[in-house]
């Protein structure tokens, strides 16, 4: 849902502004350009500290679990889901409607399928079909061309498609997902803005909600995404878990102030 402000007798709706982190086994970590993970802490930690600043709402992503070709990890989705006040997003080693089934079934608000989404549209439909479009997320991983353009990544960028990011966002819209998240492999991590051009390309046509996601740099930068790139919202991970140039782990969350300032 997106940030509510009241001003007076007129509610004023802000964009979201999505923390995303990064599980790797039991720990958070961060990664850069969708390698070199760093340990940034524990799940349940930082999910309580986001509680506390009330953010918009969390996507949990863990990155080992399509790799490994191992299913989710059902005990540490709970235990996440179980601490978490705000609407949840989880993603990683889904492959199947019963995966869905019993995820939402502990308390996640919304799925996320990403390695499976490339191998098997038609999970898509059947999910939507199922548990209804809003739950559905299709996180789409794009990497730009040696020649120019983008192409469609799986597992974790290791794996090419030979797939247009454009073509394959209209394609899953059609599909039936409920959201299209977005993320720039070369921008992930390094905090030097997103990849508008992209965000731009993909944006255009799409009949839902695109969130754009990898090299958050500030608050302008989130703006920007969203007035003139065309994203709905915008999602961030090295931004919210990083402090300085010597990138010290410290968890934070613009304060609704800040956001208002920034979007209003």
């Amino acid at each position: 849902m997106a940030t509510q402000e009241f001003l007076g007798n007129d509610c004023l709706m802000l964009p979201r502004v999505i923390p995303t982190l990064l599980l790797r086994g039991t720990g958070l970590v961060k990664t850069t350009q969708f390698k070199d993970p760093k340990y940034v802490g524990d799940p349940i930690n930082a999910i309580r500290i986001f509680n506390d600043k009330e953010v918009d709402e969390l996507i949990l992503l863990d990155i080992t679990r399509s790799g490994e070709g191992a299913g989710p990890a059902f005990e540490v989705i709970r235990d996440a889901a179980s601490e978490c006040f705000m609407p949840l997003a989880y993603g990683g080693g889904i492959s199947s409607l019963h995966d869905i089934e019993k995820i939402l079934s502990i308390g996640v608000e919304k799925v996320v399928l990403n390695t499976a989404a490339v191998a098997n549209m038609s999970l898509i439909s059947e999910a939507a079909r199922t548990f209804g479009s809003q739950a559905i997320v299709v996180s789409i991983d794009a990497r730009k061309k040696l020649l120019g353009g983008y192409e469609v990544v799986g597992n974790r960028g290791q794996k090419r498609t030979g797939m247009d990011p454009v073509s394959f966002a209209r394609a899953c819209d059609e599909a039936g997902a409920g959201e299209i998240m977005l993320t720039s492999v070369e921008r992930d991590g390094t905090l030097q803005g997103y990849d508008h051009d992209l965000i731009s390309r993909v944006s255009k046509g799409l009949k839902v909600p695109l969130i754009a996601s990898g090299g958050a740099k500030d608050l302008p930068d989130m703006v920007s995404a969203i007035r003139n790139s065309g994203a709905s919202a915008v999602a961030a991970g090295a931004f919210f878990v990083f402090q300085g140039k010597h990138r010290a782990v410290l968890i934070s969350y613009p304060s609704p102030s800040d956001l208002r300032k920034a979007f209003v």
